[in-house]
């Protein structure tokens, strides 16, 4: 198993609605899909994960409906909202400049400069 990476703060929303993207999830499905899609790597732990989703309810980024679960039980799932997925793509972009602006600073030698 791959060496777990701590969450970098303002991050776990992002997760959230972009593992919300790929299909309607409950609220542990989120654990499971992020972890999935992540390798392992990012782990997020269920104290965190809920105050996240009802913020991001309360946002209108989500919305919710009750459904049954894969093991039979009742459970809340969760979809992304129009104005989620124009949020998601709006953070995506962002996360993108900022990755590949932090590669190309790690990745500068002295006779570049």
């Amino acid at each position: 198993m791959p060496d777990q990476a701590q969450l970098i703060p303002g991050t776990l929303d992002l997760l959230i609605l972009k593992a919300v993207s790929l299909g309607p999830l409950h609220g542990y499905g989120v654990l499971l899909r992020i972890g999935q899609i992540s390798g392992q790597t990012l782990l997020i732990e269920q104290g965190a994960l809920y105050p996240a989703l009802f913020r991001l309810l309360r946002q209108g980024l989500l919305q919710a409906s009750w459904g049954i679960s894969e093991n039979n039980r009742r459970a809340k799932f969760y979809e992304l909202t129009v104005q989620g997925r124009k949020r998601l793509g709006e953070e995506t972009e962002g996360w993108n400049r900022i990755a590949g602006a932090m590669a190309s600073v790690l990745s500068a030698t002295p006779e570049e400069i």
